[in-house]
């Protein structure tokens, strides 16, 4: 198959999509929602295929949606002669044909088990869609977060919400600081993490072993479990999370801040944003992922 922004491959028993703007931190742009959808599709359709992998090439897995052209990729969408359309943006958000996020939470609803392979940068809408993953396994240096928490967004799959717990998501909601893949899985955000040179093993082996077990039993086992957080709310807040974050996109303080993008570049907004965080971009090279640490497809 071929996508202008993601690699699809089956290996045996084990379908891999790899997010492949790796020059832009896989960033998401048109049309990723929608070709990871078709990928996750194909793998859910193929009988030979007993597990998905997602991944990202390059030095990380997912930086977000790239926003550094004031999100005008997006304006078939949400806008009307070239000025936000709420009524547009919430219909896109809410309809599962148009929405991005339910586009990439077909990982969530893919009968097929899902491993997110996590490395490098895996924040806002990346992070959302490594946490609908069924297993998420990071290299212990990534750095998983939502900086939208701060500016110019809102949760937007709920998965922070429902894998943190109350107390842990309050305060993550609250300040948007990222975690290391290290203690994402002491928290228990993540499955696990190991040192990057293992990472891609270890996947393997984790999917290898859920491959041993009848694709029946994986369904009816993932079924069950989705099914209890979906009654729990998760699909309301699925719906009520893309709409705040239109409305967090397009407030005053937002779009000083998309303006300050468009001038002086994302850095320049990015050093406003966390400046005196002293986290994401901004940390101290040993709080950030090694950049030496690249999954090359």
């Amino acid at each position: 198959m071929s996508y202008e922004t993601i690699l699809y491959a089956v290996d045996g028993p084990i379908a891999t999509i790899t997010l492949n703007r790796p020059e832009s931190l896989n960033t998401i742009v048109p049309p990723m929602p929608d070709e990871v959808q078709d990928a996750v599709h194909a793998a859910t359709r193929d009988p030979e295929v007993k597990v998905i992998v997602v991944r990202g090439a390059g030095r990380s897995f997912c930086a977000g949606y790239d926003f550094s052209g004031g999100f005008h990729h997006w304006d078939e969408h949400l806008a009307t002669d070239g000025e936000w359309d709420p009524g547009k943006d919430f219909a896109m958000a809410t309809d599962p044909a148009m929405a991005p996020t339910q586009k990439f939470l077909s990982v969530w609803r893919t009968s097929k088990p899902v491993i997110a392979q996590v490395h490098g940068w895996c924040v806002g809408g990346g992070s959302d869609f490594a946490l609908g993953a069924d297993l998420v396994i990071a290299s212990d240096d990534a750095q998983i977060g939502t900086p939208y928490s701060r500016m110019w967004g809102a949760y937007l799959s709920g998965m922070w919400i429902y894998r943190l717990g109350l107390t842990r998501a309050k305060e993550h909601a609250l300040t948007g600081r990222p975690f290391s893949g290290a203690r994402a899985a002491e928290i228990e955000l993540i499955t696990e993490a190991v040192p990057f040179e293992r990472l891609e093993t270890r996947v393997r082996e984790r999917a290898l072993e859920l491959a041993r077990i009848p694709a029946s039993q994986l369904a009816a086992m993932k079924l069950v479990v989705n099914h209890a957080y979906e009654q729990m709310g998760l699909n309301a807040v699925q719906t009520l999370g893309p709409i705040l974050d239109g409305l967090m996109r397009n407030t005053p303080d937002a779009k000083r801040f998309i303006e300050l993008a468009e001038r002086d570049g994302v850095g320049a907004m990015v050093a406003r944003r966390d400046g005196e965080w002293g986290d994401y971009g901004q940390a101290p090279e040993g709080q950030r992922p090694d950049p030496r640490h690249v999954i090359t497809p």
